[in-house]
């Protein structure tokens, strides 16, 4: 096929926007390429190949398991391997998409190899697992024996829940996975009900395989939904849609990050503690003003203690020291909060690049 001269210059600049500095002009370039589909593969896959942030690369594979090209798969193995967990993590995001397909062997294999890689971290270990749970129970069968004495709880703890114990409880287990997997997309798709309870509960269980840009769907649908609620529902949308934000930063999606930062930025009150759980897997220097903001305003000592974890985890995994730009305007804005946020963070260890604007 060939791409007019316009399209392709459109694609590059948007491929571009992936490594940009502002977290808006990464995600408006995500959804976009989204849309665009299977013309901007060959440019996301060259990025994923390239020396380009880990944020870009990450980015790039989130697109690329929307788009769910297969042209993406031999990349996206080979990014399993990559140091930074945020790469990784996304890469296993792709693979999943293919494991039912014609290289759906290629995918099992090196997901199968990260589960059984003890000296790999916890959280790609059960990211892989989670994927490998798609298939059927006579193909994981084998891994799931291997798995089951592992020396990590965690994994121990998932493998049985994947495996359901027995080939009956097995069954009713992929059964129960399908139906929360179907709410999940006609919530998406179609719109809420009105029991937030079940579909909290759906989002925990079967959101692990739902599309990224569904799950984004359903965020962006209690968000409406809470703000046409009476105040004494609410809480339980908030919920919901606390659980929905751990799904994507589990799957290393930064693609609802800003309700994240607006959510601190709303609300007095103590959050969820999800929302500090995907900030602390997901977070970027965007996230530390509304963190800091929110810790200023509260006098809830252990809300303040759990938004100074959050700071500190963001802090650490992105390298931030005193010299970067939003820490800077962290202490000049928010005296108090600073000292002790941006203090623990120091004491902590965060150290390496200083960044630029943030």
């Amino acid at each position: 096929m060939v791409i007019k001269t316009s399209s392709s210059q459109q694609i590059d600049a948007l491929v571009a926007g992936l490594s940009g500095e502002s977290l808006v002009t990464r995600e408006a370039a995500v959804a976009r390429l989204t849309v665009i589909g299977a013309r901007a593969v060959e440019r996301l896959v060259a990025l994923v190949e390239s020396d380009a942030a880990p944020a870009a690369r990450t980015a790039a594979l989130r697109t690329l398991e929307a788009i769910a090209d297969l042209r993406a798969l031999d990349s996206a193995l080979r990014a399993v391997r990559d140091a930074d967990k945020a790469v990784a993590t996304a890469s296993i995001g792709v693979a999943r998409s293919f494991l039912r397909g014609r290289r759906g062997a290629a995918a099992l294999d090196r997901l199968a190899e990260v589960a059984l890689d003890k000296t790999r971290d916890e959280q790609l270990r059960l990211a892989a697992i989670r994927a490998l749970a798609d298939l059927p129970a006579s193909t994981v069968k084998p891994l799931w024996q291997a798995l089951g004495d592992d020396a990590n709880a965690e994994i121990r703890t998932q493998v049985e829940s994947g495996s359901g114990g027995s080939s009956r409880s097995g069954r009713s287990g992929m059964e129960a996975h399908q139906t929360h997997l179907t709410y999940l997309i006609a919530a998406a798709e179609r719109g809420l009900d009105d029991d937030p309870g079940a579909l909290r509960q759906a989002i925990v269980r079967g959101g692990a395989t739902v599309p990224l840009p569904l799950v984004h769907r359903i965020i962006e649908r209690v968000r409406e939904r809470e703000a046409s609620e009476p105040a004494g529902r609410r809480p339980e949308w908030l919920r919901a849609r606390a659980a929905a934000h751990v799904v994507l930063a589990n799957r290393g999606s930064r693609l609802a990050l800003y309700d994240l930062c607006e959510s601190l930025k709303a609300d007095a009150a103590p959050l969820p503690v999800e929302f500090l759980t995907a900030l602390s897997l997901a977070g970027d220097p965007s996230c530390l003003e509304a963190i800091a903001a929110a810790h200023q305003r509260s006098d809830d000592d252990w809300w303040r203690l759990r938004l100074s974890d959050s700071f500190r985890s963001i802090v650490e995994r992105e390298r931030i020291t005193r010299r970067h730009a939003v820490m800077k305007r962290i202490q000049k804005r928010w005296g108090h909060a600073a000292k002790e946020l941006v203090g623990s963070a120091s004491r902590s260890g965060g150290s390496g690049r200083s960044g630029g604007s943030g």
